[in-house]
């Protein structure tokens, strides 16, 4: 391809990332089609610079870096992009015989990831008569006061349960993170409060700083109540989330209903499939 066939690709290429930029984070509503236009960049810049072992290592990189520190839900993504393009280099620079050992590696490394991820779907979704008398709501970021997108859509999943079993008290759970003005209880609490859940449907654990620490600290609520939460807790979380909940859960000694909380964008959420990989990986070998 001759200079100014490159150069042409190259600002077609460049005007897809703006236009995919400006409808991704200026416009409402763009849905998917930002993705499908940064989709079309990238597989205009991967032809471009195929040959060229160096400019499409550094093109994933950059992108690596713009998932991981200047967008928001993004970070696993650019994992996995930086993964790409060490690979790339790997493929430079290592012999014939030492690149497919690595690529062995590599696939034996997808088939496990394949294989965490089959109890993490499976388990993404609301339990059948997931009723009980404690509705658990496990903390997410708030921002400054406000509660985050994965926390708002938490929420969303308890306020649609508690209008469904109206004998269910909610345990908002969460501690102060960096950041954050108000604890995540408080923030979950204030939120509920505006939607219109009665104080007395409400009980704040306040401390946790985990998953671990939410669960513990919530059953503890429970007890000094005087009752037992074996068999009459139910968890909200972020579908992605609810295995590895609800595992901890028994590892405590406490059977508990999932309850899914509403889908939220999907690459967003694809991003944190992949990172609960990693997380019910260390649940499989520490237990927490």
């Amino acid at each position: 391809m001759d200079k100014k066939k490159t150069l042409r690709w190259l600002l077609i290429a460049a005007a897809l990332l703006v236009v995919a930029l400006v409808l991704r984070f200026a416009v409402r509503g763009s849905g998917i089609l930002p993705y499908i236009l940064g989709a079309a960049a990238l597989v205009i810049l991967i032809d471009l610079f195929h040959k060229n072992w160096a400019v499409l290592a550094g093109i994933f990189l950059a992108g690596a870096l713009v998932l991981r520190f200047a967008v928001r839900g993004y970070a696993w993504w650019g994992y996995l992009a930086a993964f790409i393009a060490a690979l790339i280099v790997a493929h430079r620079f290592l012999s014939k015989p030492l690149f497919r050992a690595l690529m062995v590696l590599v696939c034996l490394g997808f088939t496990y990831f394949c294989i965490v991820e089959v109890p993490i779907i499976k388990n993404a979704f609301t339990d059948e008569e997931p009723g009980r008398d404690y509705l658990i709501v496990l903390g997410a970021a708030v921002y400054g006061d406000q509660p985050s997108p994965t926390m708002e859509r938490r929420l969303e999943g308890a306020l649609e349960y508690l209008e469904e079993y109206p004998d269910s008290i909610a345990i908002v759970s969460g501690g102060m993170g960096a950041g954050e003005t108000v604890t995540e209880a408080q923030a979950m609490h204030d939120w509920l409060i505006a939607h219109e859940v009665p104080e007395e449907r409400i009980l704040m654990e306040d401390k946790a700083t985990s998953t671990q620490e939410n669960l513990e600290f919530s059953f503890r609520i429970i007890r000094e109540r005087g009752d037992e939460p074996d068999g009459k807790v139910a968890i909200v979380s972020s579908c992605y989330h609810l295995y590895r909940a609800k595992s901890m859960a028994r590892n405590l000694g406490v059977e508990a209903a999932g309850v899914a909380a509403p889908w939220g964008e999907t690459l967003v959420m694809l991003n944190y499939f992949i990172r609960e990989a990693f997380g019910v990986t260390h649940l499989w070998v520490f237990g927490n």
